[in-house]
């Protein structure tokens, strides 16, 4: 049976609409409303102490739990003195109308169990309802009460989500999503002034010379990424590994091109870096320390974005990169396959803008680079990036999806930072076959 009990605080603050909550509780009016309160909390604050006399019912001498229709009573008598008044009960004694009303045998005579209900002051009467609740208004008022229990449990789960994105949190997803819009340029639109592909003795190709002027149009980059026409890959020898010979030789030399698309990805990398003025806080030497140590894994997260999972192609407007093209300047398999895999993985989890540039920055904000020397102030920024993303996952990604979510991403990352050191060292073994594979900031960043 519902059981309810008169809560102290409500002596604090008391308006009409509480005067309301007060009768669902307890079915008295508001005219006794003070008396009640009063003898609520001093009932209370008695139950709270262990020599505390115990409260009777005053109807038939049980434990009472409560003030109900005006008189402190069990939840028993309550329920029997409702039920007999909203349905307009009559009850005939049997004997003489003096029977004994106890714990123990109320349940003998309904009708001196009445008689001794309106004998000790309860009230058939409500001035805050005007009459006592049908049963079908008491149903439809347990069945309201449930549902706004259910909706205050879903409230108060939720407070830690959308109370942990605080402005300060909101902001700096608008500052990362900001600084990916401004110098993130998946479609290489403003790539130009580089080297373009040697091409020598390649039918049913085009054949881009070189550079006359700084700038190189977009046409001069298209054909060897285009998947659409005959591509490299299509002309390669069954070897698909990059050998010393491959790279030496007459026929392939794009290198120099993958050096300058590769620096304008660290370029942009660059940009997006000190575009966040939490990055431009750090020393220099620090600033440094990170993007030597990040530049390669925050590209890797920004052009996922254009990753298309049913080609498995990098599709950066008129440009579409794979792997192979990795294998043509010198990249071996034991890095490009699990790359692919990162990819794919990565991909598939459907991630948000603002999970993207979180990612973006927890990558970046890394303290444990070699060479930085703030590790608490970089340490602290990640973390409030790191409780940023995990409550923006828990917010905007129903379960059971966002379950695991956020520990997933963090071993991407911790993939990612392997990724990154295979990287370097391909890169540092394919300079030491040509001297054209590095740009001064590629050395720079891999050094």
């Amino acid at each position: 049976m519902n059981q309810e009990r008169m809560a102290p605080s409500v002596t604090q603050d008391w308006s009409p609409r509480m005067c309301s909550s007060f009768e669902e509780d307890s079915n008295s009016s508001c005219s006794s409303l003070g008396t009640s309160l009063l003898s609520a909390k001093a009932s209370e604050s008695e139950d709270n102490d262990p020599d505390a006399e115990e409260k009777l019912c005053a109807v038939c001498g049980d434990k009472a739990n409560g003030y109900h229709f005006h008189v402190l009573t069990c939840e028993g008598c309550k329920g029997f003195f409702r039920r007999s008044v909203s349905k307009g009960l009559t009850f005939a004694c049997p004997f003489t109308r003096t029977c004994d009303v106890t714990k123990a045998k109320r349940r003998r005579c309904q009708a001196c169990r009445l008689q001794k209900c309106l004998d000790v002051g309860m009230r058939k009467d409500s001035k805050c309802d005007g009459v006592i609740m049908t049963e079908e208004a008491l149903l439809a008022r347990r069945e309201l009460r449930v549902r706004k229990k259910q909706e205050r449990l879903q409230r108060v789960q939720k407070v830690p989500e959308v109370g942990s994105l605080t402005e300060d949190q909101k902001q700096l997803i608008s500052i990362l999503i900001d600084a990916h819009r401004k110098h993130f340029d998946g479609n290489f639109d403003n790539f130009v002034g580089c080297r373009p592909y040697r091409r020598i003795q390649i039918s049913n190709l085009e054949y881009c010379p070189p550079p006359s002027a700084p700038s190189l149009s977009p046409k001069c980059m298209s054909p060897s990424f285009d998947h659409g026409s005959p591509s490299y890959m299509d002309l390669l020898p069954n070897e698909q590994q990059l050998t010393e010979s491959v790279l030496q030789s007459e026929s392939f030399r794009e290198v120099p091109h993958f050096a300058d698309l590769s620096t304008y990805m660290i370029q942009q990398v660059i940009k997006f870096a000190k575009e966040i003025p939490a990055f431009r806080a750090l020393p220099i030497d620090d600033q440094i320390s990170l993007l030597k140590g990040a530049t390669m894994e925050v590209s890797h997260i920004q052009f996922n974005t254009v990753f298309n999972l049913e080609t498995n192609l990098w599709e950066c407007g008129r440009l579409k990169l794979s792997i192979e093209d990795g294998a043509m300047n010198g990249f071996q398999r034991l890095y490009l396959e699990p790359l692919l895999k990162f990819h794919i993985t990565f991909r598939k989890l459907k991630l948000h803008e603002p999970e993207y540039v979180l990612m973006g920055g927890l990558a970046l904000f890394s303290p444990d680079r070699p060479g930085v020397i703030e590790h608490r102030i970089i340490d602290e920024i990640q973390e409030k990036i790191a409780m940023t993303l995990k409550f923006y996952i828990d917010y905007h990604h129903p379960l059971p999806d966002s379950r695991f979510l956020f520990a997933k991403l963090l071993s991407l990352l911790a993939e990612l930072r392997t990724l990154n050191e295979e990287n370097t060292r391909q890169m540092v073994h394919i300079q030491n076959l040509t001297a054209d594979a590095m740009t001064p900031l590629m050395k720079e960043i891999f050094s």
